[in-house]
């Protein structure tokens, strides 16, 4: 008879162990969460560190903290094992140009908060204020996220991995010459860019609980991305105040973008249940009648319950429920998972970890492996009791009356089912140049076409390097 093992402490001074030690104990919770390389499919991780020591100020709800704690997190059950790691290089200056102006791009590198006031006009005409404040760093924190999103893409579209995975991305607000929504950057943009380079059509799905505005606004006039949007929406008192039911693309069927802006504009407390039927619903109708040959999924965690800036009432699980059809649904095409908005840092942290588990198809135990750093900000009822997976649809105080009934989800099912109908019979779905008004470099000379093929050489052989030196699989290196 086997001897019980040992209990685990309830709390370890990660801070004070070992290095030697602190790999024996992920070792241990790796082999206890049962964490392998999934078998017939690549999953990469792309991450910068550099990435969370930025601060928007201190009453700012976007709190890059949260990445360090989702690290860690992911780290701690092992989950790193099952996936090729990346340490991602920042985006260059020609790289966000793809997508966004000079004018601004000047503006976000020159400004900072010591000579901000000289620049006034500028960063009223740009979007900043309150919500997109300018703060010690910001050229650097934009490009580390936007790198990570673009060399996701290129570990995609190289077929490098199947599943790519940055959750320091899915910034999904910012427009071509103007900040909005916490967003500087929109890397998202940036990377379906790339992806259109190799595929005829890419589906966007944003399961944020604010609405993908400036996805849908970057694409508006093209039938090569689709975009697909779950959101609260108000148009008088909920930001964006954009994604009705009747924004459904440009309003002239002539226009190639026609139909392919689809919205699911939702109400206050949906639950998981709703949600859940909802999603598989649309989304697989979607995937099904687009037919894209690559899709990208923004996991915004603000629809969790609980959350500081949210209003629906959705459990963790439920939330990556969305990832796991997804991936269902895949069917060989790459899949790119991006973060986006959440503000209660410790249930982003749990959310994302799980949907990296999902990404790998590993189950985790629901209690935290005592050896996770900063594990006292899981402790305590108020901060989920050191689970995985507390219940958050139900948060004393923070629960959102549900204002949903049958037939208004039915209603919305129906009205993407009916843009739909013209989506199956659009002739133009197929590899055809992109609107100069949104890519500027699919509308340059042949030889800058070329000389970016050329960098991309280069990267790639610098990403072979950096891999090569990478942990592998568990195991595989000691």
């Amino acid at each position: 008879m086997a001897p019980t093992p040992a209990p685990e402490p309830e709390h370890l001074e990660w801070k004070s162990l070992p290095q030697a030690e602190i790999e024996r104990l992920i070792d241990a919770e790796a082999d206890r969460n049962g964490i392998e390389k999934p078998q017939g499919y690549k999953v990469s991780f792309h991450y910068n560190a550099d990435v969370e020591s930025h601060h928007f100020g201190k009453t700012h709800p976007m709190k890059p903290w949260r990445l360090m704690l989702s690290k860690q997190l992911i780290v701690g059950y092992g989950l790193q094992y099952a996936m090729e790691c990346y340490q991602s290089l920042p985006a260059t200056r020609q790289e966000l140009a793809r997508f966004h102006t000079d004018r601004y791009l000047d503006f976000l590198g020159i400004v900072n908060p010591l000579n901000m006031e000289d620049w006034k006009a500028e960063r009223d005409r740009f979007g900043f204020g309150d919500d997109c404040p300018v703060f010690d760093g910001m050229w650097d924190y934009v490009s580390l996220y936007g790198g990570a999103s673009l060399q996701a893409a290129r570990t995609l579209m190289s077929h490098e991995a199947d599943i790519a995975i940055n959750w320091s991305g899915g910034l999904h607000h910012a427009k071509k010459s103007a900040a909005s929504g916490f967003c500087y950057v929109n890397d998202i943009v940036l990377a379906i860019q790339e992806m259109l380079r190799h595929h005829a059509r890419v589906l966007y799905v944003d399961i944020d609980v604010h609405h993908g505005d400036g996805v849908e606004q970057a694409f508006w006039s093209t039938d090569r991305v689709c975009t697909l949007s779950y959101h609260k929406y108000d148009p008088e008192v909920f930001f964006p105040g954009t994604g009705g039911a009747d924004e459904t693309g440009p309003p002239h069927s002539r226009d190639e973008g026609a139909h392919h802006a689809l919205n699911v504009p939702l109400d206050d407390g949906i639950d998981d249940e709703q949600y859940g039927d909802l999603f598989r619903r649309i989304t697989g109708a979607v995937i099904d009648a687009f037919d894209p040959g690559a899709i990208v999924l923004q996991c915004g965690a603000d629809s969790l319950g609980g959350d500081r800036l949210g209003r629906f009432n959705l459990n963790i699980k439920a939330h990556g429920a969305c990832v796991a059809f997804v991936k269902s649904r895949c069917h060989d095409r790459p899949l790119l998972i991006l973060g986006g908005g959440g503000y209660t840092p410790r249930n982003v942290a749990r959310t994302w970890c799980h949907e990296t588990a999902l990404a790998v198809g590993a189950e985790l135990r629901g209690t935290l492996p005592a050896h996770i750093p900063y594990r006292q900000a899981f402790m305590g009822e108020d901060n989920g009791a050191g689970l995985l997976y507390p219940e958050l649809h139900n948060i004393e105080g923070k629960r959102h009356q549900n204002r949903h009934s049958p037939a208004g989800l039915a209603r919305l099912v129906e009205n993407v089912l009916t843009q739909l109908r013209y989506v199956r019979g659009a002739p133009s779905v197929q590899m055809q140049e992109l609107p100069r008004d949104y890519s500027r470099a699919r509308a340059e000379a042949e030889e800058r076409f070329q000389e970016e093929l050329m960098e991309m050489d280069g990267v790639a052989e610098g990403r072979r390097r950096r891999k090569e030196k990478n942990v592998g699989g568990r195991g595989e290196f000691r």
